[in-house]
């Protein structure tokens, strides 16, 4: 009798944790899942957010209550829980307008991104150039011919074209370890803009996901899954300027399916007195399905060719002296080509109601050929320095994690456990002294290098009350092997190197309208292959050590306010300086600053953004006076007004700002800063949508990348040493018609 009371007993209770228990799923008005969504039970005040596949659980809960569901960008839902739904409780978002009001801070997982987010929804990217500009703080720079890699400045960095930041879209990596220009070259000119859906990113080295090039800070990508219209857009404007646009929905009204294509032409002879005879060709397409009604997979495919010529940098001493332009050049021969194709396979999977498994296996073909003079006739008086840079890669990968949920009593707890594999190998990487663009004059490097990276990390967070606590590690493994053409005896080199990351992060919402964060880390980035083999360099992964203060405030309804006090010391590094062939040592150094972010919404159509940093960037290895370091940004700002859904009309006005800067150690050049505004507006008719656009509406005669260079005319006896600068675009308008249907 007594074994039987116990039974009855246990199986009642099991049954009541069971009816205690709400599985559900969100998804939007076509059938995609909607992550992150805020899931709160107003009875219980139990809560939590959906993941990758739009699942949720939400324990305590019973027949009666009232479940809120709400994230920005869609109608909130207030939905009572009756016998008929508690067993199949699936909710169907309807997007609306960004409302800045309906932010509330204990509800996101990361509000700066989005805060991000609805800077993207309200004035949305339409070059590849305004993607990383996105990025609260990072500034961006093109000096050859549009078809190159732009430079990157964050948080003091001349970041060049990535050694600093981590890119990525989709989880395939963008970054190009032992690149023929320089590490971690970075090109994301393979990206269609109006693609984009989501961008994730963070700043300082930690992010447990996050190993390679991560010590200014990550940027990541994903593309939509799919596209509610059909669109044609056409594009047309100075500099015998186009641009075609074509997405197109192949299966449109399939609730299980998604796909869609979308093709990319832009074309332009820029403002140079010697053409660049720009074009690139994009396209993109991406398969979406599920398995079993919870398990998305996702197929993409993509390819992108680019051929441009350069004026490249001219020095100031001949626009000065009136024997060129600012558009004109010294050696208008410079220019390159560039091609990637990508495939990627991405899985999300639900191992069980606490754990999800999301996955990607990735493969890019990539090439790469650049010409370049930097010195003229510095070098050879006779035939000049140009020089050519060409690399053949290919690189394979994959990427898994394994997301669960814990629940320890009154602590919820969530643990990402992850592992990866990278390998490049790179065939013919070259870099030769060159002239015309035709002849090979001498072979400055050449051989075949082969690079591995494996990694494996854990990062658990714990909400504890207001409180949450995030304690990382990270393992990388990197094996590396060159073998150099030029030498006579066919040789091997080959070395292995391995380094532990941790991370400890604590987040605490004070109430709904205020948020306070103390990140820490040691992050890091890889030297290149040649480098580390043939310079037998010491530092092989040099790392960068961070602390981050900051809060998130909601002052009033429409408005918030994001700032940040930061710090970071850098580890001494050598590191591959791809124009010249040879190696630079930066020496340890260190950097501080403020970042400060304000967003603003005065109407429903009207949205204000600014973000300005402040930063100090200084080498320990100097002395006081001679320890700048060349490029890194002290002060810049970027933000603008932003007009959407007022009528039929939207557009904006859009500034970024950099402070002069040092170009030298000593100071004794400088890098001129610049104010640059760019204006928008866009007039929609039904189904047809008429644009115009102009760059630089001031017409400011400004300079976009700038570097102390010392070069040697043809017609100089003595070297100069001296800025040498790519100019910014001056006023540029287009005009744009685009078909929906």
């Amino acid at each position: 009798m007594r074994n039987l009371l116990f039974v009855f007993i246990f199986l009642a209770t099991c049954l009541q944790t069971k009816a205690q228990e709400l599985n559900g799923k969100i998804i939007d008005t076509y059938n995609n899942p909607v992550e992150n969504a805020y899931v709160f039970n107003v009875s219980s005040n139990a809560h939590t957010h959906s993941d990758l596949n739009g699942n949720f659980k939400v324990l305590n809960t019973n027949i009666g209550d009232t479940i809120q569901i709400g994230i920005l960008g869609f109608q909130k839902q207030d939905v009572v829980l009756t016998a008929e739904n508690f067993n199949d409780f699936k909710v169907v978002l309807k997007t609306k307008v960004f409302q800045l009001e309906e932010l509330v801070l204990r509800k996101e997982i990361n509000a700066l991104q989005t805060i991000s987010k609805i800077d993207l929804e309200v004035n949305p990217v339409n070059n590849s150039q305004e993607i990383l500009r996105k990025v609260p703080g990072l500034i961006i720079g093109q000096h050859a011919g549009g078809g190159k890699a732009e430079q990157i400045f964050l948080r003091g960095f001349d970041i060049d074209h990535g050694t600093d930041v981590t890119l990525s879209v989709d989880g395939m990596p963008i970054n190009m370890v032992s690149h023929a220009h320089g590490q971690g070259y970075s090109d994301l000119h393979f990206v269609i803009p109006e693609t984009i859906q989501k961008i994730d990113f963070g700043k300082g080295p930690y992010y447990a996901k996050q190993g390679d090039f991560n010590t200014a800070g990550y940027v990541n990508f994903s593309t939509k899954k799919s596209i509610q219209n059909s669109m044609i857009s056409m594009e047309v404007g100075q500099f015998n300027s186009q641009r075609f646009l074509g997405m197109f929905d192949l299966l449109e009204g399939n609730k299980k399916d998604d796909a869609y294509v979308a093709v990319e032409y832009i074309a332009t002879d820029g403002p140079f007195e010697s053409p660049q005879n720009f074009s690139r060709l994009n396209l993109f397409g991406k398969y979406n399905t599920f398995l079993n009604g919870k398990d998305r997979v996702s197929v993409t495919a993509s390819h992108f060719t680019s051929t441009w010529d350069a004026s490249g940098q001219i020095p100031e001493r001949e626009v000065n002296n009136g024997n060129i332009t600012r558009f004109g050049a010294i050696d208008d021969t410079e220019g390159g080509t560039t091609s990637r194709t990508n495939f990627n396979i991405e899985l999300n999977k639900t191992l069980s109601e606490e754990s999800i498994l999301k996955s990607n296996v990735f493969y890019s073909k990539y090439n790469f050929e650049l010409f370049s003079n930097f010195t003229f006739f510095l070098e050879d008086a006779v035939n000049g320095d140009q020089i050519r840079q060409f690399e053949n890669r290919d690189i394979f990968g994959a990427n898994a994690q394994i997301i669960s949920n814990k629940l320890f009593g009154d602590v919820e707890a969530k643990f990402t456990k992850g592992a990866g594999l990278r390998y490049d190998i790179i065939n013919d990487i070259e870099l030769s002294h060159t002239k015309n663009r035709q002849e090979i004059i001498d072979r400055i490097q050449l051989g075949d290098v082969r690079q591995t990276n494996m990694y494996a990390f854990f990062n658990s967070e714990f909400e504890i009350g207001k409180f949450k606590i995030s304690p990382a590690v990270r393992l990388d493994y990197f094996k590396f092997i060159y073998n150099d053409a030029l030498q006579t005896n066919y040789n091997t080199l080959t070395k292995n190197k391995a380094i532990v990351t941790p991370k400890l992060n604590f987040l605490f919402s004070q109430n709904d309208n205020l948020q306070w964060f103390l990140k820490s880390g040691i992050g890091f980035h890889s030297n290149d292959t040649r480098v580390v083999l043939q310079q037998n360099a010491d530092k092989v992964l040099p790392k960068a050590y961070g602390l981050d203060f900051g809060n998130i405030w909601k002052p009033t309804k429409n408005m918030v306010i994001n700032t940040a006090v930061w710090y970071l010391l850098s580890e001494e590094e050598f590191v591959y300086v791809g124009d010249a062939g040879i190696v630079e040592p930066s020496g340890e150094s260190e950097r501080y600053g403020l970042d400060l972010g304000v967003r603003y919404q005065f109407t429903d159509w009207l949205y204000f953004n600014t973000d300005v940093t402040f930063t100090k960037a200084r080498s320990l290895e100097n002395v006081s006076g001679e320890d700048y370091i060349p490029l890194a940004p002290d002060f810049t700002a970027v933000g603008g007004l932003s007009v959407n859904n007022l009528g039929d009309f939207s557009g904006g006005i859009q500034y970024r700002y950099i402070d002069d800067r040092p170009a030298t150690e000593d100071n004794s050049i400088v890098a001129e800063g610049y104010f640059v505004a760019d204006f928008n507006v866009n007039y929609k008719m039904k189904d047809v949508t008429l644009g115009l656009a102009i760059e630089n509406i001031f017409d400011v005669a400004w300079n976009e990348t700038q570097f102390a260079t010392e070069s040697r005319l043809q017609n100089e006896q003595n070297p100069v040493e001296e800025i040498h600068f790519t100019p910014g675009t001056p006023f540029f308008a287009k005009a744009s018609i685009t078909y929906t249907f």
